[in-house]
């Protein structure tokens, strides 16, 4: 494919052009990014509808989990959300911190981050600022973050392990984070990997979900949990797009997996005390069917 520069431009060029999109259009293809699918609504997203601090407007249908369902955000916390698009999860975020506390969202397409901004200014929240920047070399100081969440993201970005370090940099000892993105268990046909509107359609930018799982531990993250998973299908009717009816039929029964997991961790330095609040509040969540820790 591209090289790493060219995969952000490629990514930021159409996620201009997504921003301008309806919900339905972006709900029932690849984030957006691929042909919608005549059979299928809803391919990644989770429904916000019945979350606290939901902005309809802001939700453009692009996630594939629900990050602050797990993580954990007390009152006066200061968040940051990588690839916040039109706002909603620094939205909902912000119902949790409350006024107290502070919410930054972290976009590199401007045309996602005057939407976010136009919608904060509507809501008229004052703690919720929007940045222009790239979550691989982030416009925040270190240790500034209690919580980092993203949705649907990482995948988006050539670099993952580098992303990584700069959530450990920016989190504050002892702070965490909690990510909802896509990964695979098998290798994709070549048709897929390669093809830039699959790498912007949070498919192609995937990878393995162990090499993702170890990339967070080597860069010190600790209490690694995988809160939640669920298999992706893409429909026939987007991949006959890119695959031959023999190499769909072959991936239809090769046993590669596409997954929306999202995943837990903490940076080392918290008290025992604050440990302990942390876990109380939602311990039952992570007790879910499915999850695990690692």
């Amino acid at each position: 494919m591209s090289n790493d520069q060219e995969l952000k431009n490629i990514v930021k060029a159409r996620y201009a052009q997504i921003a301008t999109q309806e919900k339905t259009t972006n709900a029932a293809s690849c984030c957006g990014a691929t042909t919608p699918s005549n059979k299928v609504y809803n391919i990644m997203m989770e429904d916000y509808s019945e979350t606290k601090g939901y902005v309809e407007a802001a939700d453009l249908g692009l996630g594939c989990g629900l990050p602050t369902q797990f993580a954990k955000i007390k009152k006066g916390d200061t968040v940051i959300d990588l690839g916040s698009g039109a706002g909603n999860d620094c939205f909902v975020a912000r119902h949790e911190t409350g006024p107290e506390g502070k919410v930054i969202g972290i976009d590199f397409t401007p045309a996602m981050v005057q939407k976010a901004r136009r919608n904060a200014e509507k809501m008229g929240y004052n703690n919720v600022e929007f940045r222009e920047g790239d979550i691989d070399n982030m416009p925040v100081n270190e240790e500034v973050a209690d919580v980092v969440v993203s949705n649907c993201v990482l995948n988006l970005v050539p670099n993952k392990e580098k992303v990584i370090r700069e959530i450990f940099r920016v989190l504050k000892p002892g702070g965490h984070f909690s990510i909802s993105d896509i990964v695979l268990m098998g290798v994709l046909p070549e048709a897929l990997n390669e093809d830039a509107e699959m790498y912007a359609g949070c498919v192609a930018g995937a990878i393995q979900k162990d090499s993702y799982l170890q990339h967070i531990k080597q860069a010190g993250f600790q209490n690694i949990r995988l809160q939640k998973e669920k298999s992706i299908s893409i429909p026939e009717d987007i991949l006959g797009k890119y695959l031959r009816p023999e190499e769909l039929m072959a991936f239809n029964q090769g046993g590669t997996g596409i997954y929306s997991i999202t995943v837990y961790a903490e940076k080392p330095g918290a008290t025992d005390e604050s440990k302990e609040t942390r876990f109380s509040t939602q311990q039952a969540a992570s007790c879910q069917e499915g999850t695990g820790c690692c």
